[in-house]
C-alpha cells in the first residue's frame, strides 16, 4: 500500500462560497495562530480577504468561478496540498457548480482531509495531527488506468 507523507507544516487551501465568507473568515481569525504555521492557498476574493482582514501570508489564486477551484485541485493532485478547508454553500446556485463538485472529488480520491463546514474544521484543526507529520494512505488506481478498453 502507497503513502504520501503530509509533513508538520501543512500546505492548507481555505475557499469559501460568497454566503459563507464571513464563516470562513470568523473560523480563520479564532484559528488564526494554528494556521500561521502551515503554508496556506486560497480562491480569489477568499485569499484577498483573509490577507487583508487577519494578515496572514496566503497564495491567493483565481476566483473559484475563473478557475480557482480547478487550480486547487490541480495543486491536491500534484502533491501541493495537504489539507483544505472549503465552507461550500449547498443552498445556492452556483455557475461552477461542476468544478465545485469535482474539487471535491479529488480531495476524496487523493485522500486529503476536507472539512466542508466549521464542525468538521474545528475538529480536524484542533486534532494532534495537525502538530505532526502524517501518512495518507493513497488509493491504488493502477488495476483501473491498465483496464482494457472494450471493443466498439
Amino acid at each position: 500500500m502507497e503513502t504520501k507523507l503530509i509533513r508538520k507544516k501543512k500546505k492548507i487551501a481555505l475557499v469559501a462560497h460568497d454566503a459563507r465568507k464571513r464563516d470562513l473568515l470568523e473560523w480563520a481569525q479564532f484559528n488564526r495562530l494554528t494556521l500561521s504555521k502551515h503554508a496556506l492557498f486560497g480562491t480569489g476574493t477568499t485569499g484577498r480577504m483573509i490577507k487583508k482582514e487577519l494578515g496572514l501570508k496566503i497564495n491567493s489564486l483565481n476566483s473559484g468561478p475563473l478557475g480557482g477551484d480547478q487550480q486547487i485541485g490541480a495543486m491536491i493532485v500534484n502533491g501541493e496540498i495537504d489539507f483544505m478547508i472549503f465552507f461550500w454553500d449547498p443552498l445556492a446556485s452556483h455557475p461552477h457548480d461542476p468544478d465545485v463538485k469535482a474539487l471535491l472529488r479529488i480531495g476524496v480520491l487523493f485522500n486529503i482531509p476536507v472539512a466542508c463546514n466549521r464542525s468538521t474544521a474545528d475538529f480536524m484543526i484542533s486534532s494532534h495531527l495537525m502538530e505532526e507529520d502524517y501518512e495518507r494512505t493513497l488509493i491504488d488506481f493502477s488495476s483501473r488506468i491498465k483496464r482494457e478498453v472494450p471493443k466498439l
